[in-house]
């Protein structure tokens, strides 16, 4: 007989988790940010990117989309009336994948596991 798994939004430890993640990407792009606008060769490649979402909630949503604009160098920008899309601008768009990439899996898949 297998047991169902009760979902725990409120898991103290996924939260603890869920910070030092998000500490961790605001030190590593605080640095990026400083890199570029110190250069004596400031080259851009800014951009808006639509980030397909895998959360639904508005709590979700929003929590990620907060993430988003406090990390350095990226600004949440809009959200779909569906909330299936996130628009992000983006300081240095290398590739627009490689930033839906780094979203997704650097701060919307911690945020899935802390709301689940």
């Amino acid at each position: 007989m297998t047991q169902a798994v009760t979902p725990q939004p409120w898991n103290p430890w996924r939260w603890l988790v869920l910070g030092a993640i998000f500490l961790r990407e605001l030190a590593l792009s605080s640095l990026a940010v400083m890199r570029v606008t110190l250069s004596p060769n400031l080259t851009m490649r800014p951009g808006i990117i639509a980030v397909p979402l895998r959360l639904r909630s508005a709590a979700g949503v929003t929590l990620l989309a907060d993430m988003v604009t406090l990390t350095p160098g990226t600004t949440a920008l809009h959200v779909s009336e569906d909330r299936s899309i996130l628009y992000v601008h983006a300081m240095e768009v290398e590739s627009p994948e490689a930033v839906r990439r780094d979203i997704a899996e650097k701060l919307e898949a911690p945020v899935l596991r802390v709301l689940r």
